[in-house]
């Protein structure tokens, strides 16, 4: 005896793909389907429908499906509210709690779909009873014993970003691709394109760097982006500030003259000497106001009021006195960030770029740089429909991209 349920698809299901992996899930999952209902958008700015009858051999095998379709996009065609479950512990969350993705979700309660703040990937929902109620997401750390935490699969809805059926405006080209071959410096212009329209519609952007954007000469063009009011918020690690503040005090960036390519006397040390007289200043600020640093991407975040957050690891020399080397702490700062943030430049950096990248809505515009096209592949594999990868030299990317944005200001 098999069981079933109705499942429903809403929007652009046809050219976004969602339909498609729905039927993929239903049937690699052993399951069957029959479509009830489909009305097709004939036009572009149409949405789709379609009323789904998924079957299983069991109810585990059903809910495991319903599960996964649900991840994409599918939501039952029946909803009923969300079940909420007090937290029986600080920290502890109960059995069976939903755990977010970071496509925009609603939890239904008392009969109305509430939308969730702050959505982001692996976290809990907390629901606030009151006259106006709220559902927002906090990570496992955070949980408090007694918040409300919806628990099951029951009314939840959620509605991964679409893919545009057209190419016009500024985001336009940014369709969750990766490649090597399109023309790098049209892309560029493009990305040049949205920074400005994001700054004109009173958005934010973050720029989270590596280490090599110092070592490939591209240091000073991005320090005049900062400087022209081209990015808002700055997350780096350890490196990256130490290499950008040891190019000021001693022309190299670890160890190595990034103009002549010379690798001076002593100069392996000194990453190390930067590192002791920024603690000797009191901090990256205090050494800018004191006239110690003089130039360079932290240089221009001081003097403009750029806020930044450099995260700590165990590979770090020193560290700087600014770098945050609790881990928990330093993720909250990374939270904060990305949630102001709407449009993010990920410049050459895994690690930096995966942490940001776990606190993003996938609604959020991401570009994302680098000369290893694994890199690139893992990071935007994180489901964002607003994103773009490039696979080339951060140390071309970020000149060009600085040209055509000072060209136009």
């Amino acid at each position: 005896m098999t069981v079933s349920r109705e499942i429903e698809l809403e929007g652009h299901i046809i050219d976004s793909g969602m339909m498609q992996a729905a039927f993929g899930i239903v049937m690699d999952m052993g399951g069957s389907f029959s479509v009830e209902e489909f009305d097709i958008g004939r036009h572009k700015t149409e949405s789709s429908y379609a009323r789904l009858l998924v079957e299983a051999d069991d109810e585990e095998q059903l809910q495991s499906i319903v599960h996964e379709l649900h991840q994409n996009g599918a939501n039952p065609a029946d909803p009923k509210d969300a079940k909420l479950t007090p937290a029986p512990g600080d920290q502890v969350v109960p059995t069976g709690f939903y755990s977010t993705t970071n496509h925009p979700t609603f939890i239904r309660y008392e009969g109305e779909w509430v939308a969730v703040e702050d959505v982001e990937m692996d976290c809990a929902v907390v629901v606030e009873d009151g006259d106006d109620p709220r559902a927002y997401t906090k990570v496992l750390n955070a949980v408090e014993e007694g918040d409300l935490i919806v628990t099951g699969e029951t009314g939840i809805k959620v509605e991964p970003p679409e893919r545009p059926r057209d190419k016009e405006g500024a985001f336009g080209f940014m369709q969750g691709g990766v490649s090597s071959e399109r023309p790098s410096v049209s892309t560029i212009h493009q990305i040049a394109d949205a920074i400005e329209e994001t700054k004109q519609e009173g958005g934010k952007v973050l720029a989270v760097c590596g280490p090599a954007l110092i070592h490939s000469g591209a240091r000073e063009d991005l320090a005049r982006l900062v400087d022209e009011g081209f990015v808002d918020m700055l997350s780096a690690g350890n490196g990256f500030a130490v290499h950008d503040l040891e190019r000021d005090l001693y022309g190299t960036s670890l160890g190595m003259d990034t103009e002549s390519l010379d690798h001076p006397r002593k100069g392996h040390k000194h990453h190390i000497y930067t590192i002791s007289e920024i603690i000797r200043a009191g901090g990256i600020e205090p050494a800018v106001d004191d006239g110690l640093i003089e130039s360079g991407v932290m240089y221009e975040c001081v003097t403009n009021d750029v806020p930044f957050v450099l995260a700590g690891s165990i590979r770090d020399d020193g560290p700087l006195p600014d770098t945050i080397t609790d881990a928990v702490e330093a993720q909250d700062a990374i939270r904060e960030q990305a949630h102001e943030a709407d449009m993010v430049l990920m410049l050459s950096t895994l690690l930096h770029s995966v942490a940001v990248g776990n606190c993003l809505p996938s609604t959020t515009r991401v570009v994302c740089v680098d000369i290893n096209p694994a890199t690139v592949t893992q990071l935007l594999d994180r489901g964002s429909a607003q994103a773009v990868g490039m696979v080339t030299d951060i140390g071309t990317f970020v000149p060009i991209l600085a040209e055509s944005l000072l060209e136009e200001a």
